[in-house]
């Protein structure tokens, strides 16, 4: 069985190398962001703890935020260039 094909126009998903650097993008200023919002209060915490805390925070808004917007931008780019 194969899958119909694609709509004249349309591109395909971006590669993987694309979507590594998009998320890439997505992650580095969320964590740099989140280091300089914790560090106040979290000096005396463990370096896991810290890591631990600041993943709760970072992964969420980057899977389900940031990343689908840079994707969807990433997608009109590819578009416009066709």
């Amino acid at each position: 069985m194969s899958l119909p094909p694609a709509p004249r126009g349309s591109v395909g998903p971006p590669s993987v190398h694309a979507r590594a650097v998009i998320t890439w993008i997505a992650i580095f200023p969320l964590v740099t962001l989140g280091f300089f919002a914790i560090a106040p209060f979290a000096t005396d915490w463990n370096p896991v703890l810290r890591a631990f805390v600041l993943s709760l925070v970072v992964v969420p808004i980057a899977v389900y935020l940031v990343v689908p917007q840079l994707m969807r931008a990433y997608g009109r780019i590819r578009t416009t260039r066709r």
